[in-house]
């Protein structure tokens, strides 16, 4: 999936936050705000921040009106802004070399390209909601890595959108806003995303995962606080460029449309586990079957995982994670090698699991493994990597943190 441009993680070695050379939230907001008084010599109104999300275990669930269990990162992007007197938009970023400007004339699906209509999309989608959405002058930071399979565009859609809204005092309350959000990207943008990277950057809460249910869209904050435990959890950038993603995440999403249609449900979700065996030989196609078996089996992982969070089991998720990555590896196949390397390389050293996290084809690796390990964990899978001839991964520690809000 595109987004707009951001920094990368760091090359190789852990870090934590905050550290040296790497922005933590303060510094993004500081970001933003100089670059707003930069680029229109005026003060902003304020500035808000959304953060990237990785996704814990639930991977093309979403669309299938499943189940998924998110959590919101650390990292951040801030926008600052300020009403625009004229009534049109411009947004600049600190990684784009001109300012993206429309009026209410581009506000149409195609009329704004590149990262600027992830902005654009939103004042589309709130416009076509009903809202009278304020004209506005944005600038952009942000330390959520591009195309790594963390919600860069969810993060920047949603740090926009929070801006608006209180620029605008509109009426939208927070349920609401993932859908909208969610909107802009399918119907402006363009790209076939679910509700889940929405969700989880606008609602998640610090030291939680979110249980979401895609049909229903209610959500259950699940107490997921690592800090207490002695564990950790590892992000692997593994800087493999995105392989035919935009392509094959939409044959994906079509292919399980096609089977639910054939199976005569509404959606993979509600083919039973118990049911699979016998809903599998309905199928036409060995590859369709996979594709099925893979959505079915992982929303009864998310179940489970779920259930040992809630139990304080946090230690009993790990064969999950890894159960997850085999069925998105074999059924689903959705991962790379450098992803394949880096879990393989990860659970060699001791990680409790290890999953790819984001819609496949490159992107991120997610290891549970225990405080006291992450620096072997690490090394083992930088060693991988170099004996592969991969390029150096980017390795982080993260913790969930809290969803999208309003810092000053």
């Amino acid at each position: 999936m595109t987004g707009h441009p951001t920094a990368a993680p760091p090359a190789g070695g852990v870090a934590d936050r905050p550290t040296p050379g790497r922005a933590t939230p303060g510094d993004v907001a500081g970001r933003a705000d100089a670059s707003f008084r930069q680029r229109y010599a005026a003060e902003p109104a304020g500035c808000w921040a959304a953060p990237g999300r990785a996704n814990l275990i639930g991977e093309h669930t979403d669309y299938n009106d499943g189940f998924v269990l998110p959590f919101a990162l650390s990292l951040r992007t801030v926008v600052a802004a300020a009403p625009a007197p004229d009534g049109t938009w411009t947004v600049c970023s600190e990684h784009a070399d001109e300012p993206v400007r429309f009026t209410v004339d581009d506000l149409v699906p195609g009329r704004v390209t590149g990262w600027g209509a992830y902005v654009a999309g939103v004042v589309w989608a709130l416009r076509e909601a009903g809202h009278a959405v304020p004209g506005a002058r944005l600038a952009v930071a942000s330390d959520v890595p591009l195309g790594s399979g963390l919600s860069s565009s969810a993060a920047l859609e949603a740090a926009v959108l929070a801006a608006l809204v209180d620029l605008g005092g509109l009426d939208l309350p927070t349920g609401r806003r993932p859908r909208l959000a969610q909107r802009a990207e399918n119907a402006y943008v363009g790209a076939p995303t679910g509700i889940m990277d929405q969700s989880a950057v606008i609602r998640c809460r610090d030291g939680h995962a979110l249980f979401l249910d895609c049909r229903t869209e209610e959500v259950e904050h699940i107490p997921f606080d690592l800090d207490t435990t002695g564990l950790t959890l590892l992000v692997v950038d593994s800087r493999a460029p995105h392989r035919h993603a935009d392509g094959e995440y939409a044959a994906r999403r079509r292919s399980c449309e096609q089977a639910a249609d054939l199976l005569g449900v509404a959606a993979l979700r509600d083919v039973p586990t118990d049911g699979l065996v016998t809903a599998l030989t309905r199928l036409p196609d060995d590859a369709t079957r996979r594709r099925v078996r893979h959505v079915v089996t992982e929303n009864q992982r998310v179940l489970d995982t779920v259930a040992l969070l809630r139990a304080g089991r946090v230690r009993e998720i790990g064969p999950l994670l890894t159960a997850s990555h085999a069925s998105m590896r074999d059924d689903f196949e959705i991962t790379v090698p450098e992803i394949d390397t880096a879990v393989e390389a990860a659970l060699a050293a001791g990680a409790l699991g290890a999953r790819m996290t984001g819609g496949g084809f490159g992107g991120c690796v997610l290891a549970l493994v225990e405080a006291a390990s992450a620096d072997a964990v690490t090394a083992a899978v930088t060693a991988a990597y170099a004996e592969r001839g991969f390029a150096v991964p980017g390795l982080v520690r993260v913790r969930p943190a809290p969803g999208a809000n309003r810092l000053t």
